[in-house]
């Protein structure tokens, strides 16, 4: 399959790629370059911290995952806690 570059460096993505990718409009699209390989993904945001994309909960606008949810509140010392408690 190949696609023309129009006047403004755009290309048209086959409805059927974007049926099968799940690509609705207004989605974004992640670009990378691997060496001579220009790579389009469907964007999906992932945790900040390891990037996984499932068990996701926006903390001060950055998505975090269970798991480093978990991990960020054992390092909670309990003397903190109990400080911030009584406030």
């Amino acid at each position: 399959m190949v696609r023309k570059l129009d006047e403004l460096g755009r290309i048209v993505l086959p409805m059927e790629l974007r049926r099968t990718m799940e690509i609705e409009k207004g989605d974004g699209l992640e670009i990378f370059v691997d060496g001579e390989y220009i790579i389009l993904r469907k964007y999906m945001p992932g945790c900040v911290f390891c990037g996984e994309t499932e068990d996701l909960m926006e903390f001060s606008g950055k998505m975090v995952c269970g798991k480093c949810r978990e991990e960020l509140g054992e390092g909670i010392p309990e003397s903190w806690k109990k400080s911030k408690r009584a406030r």
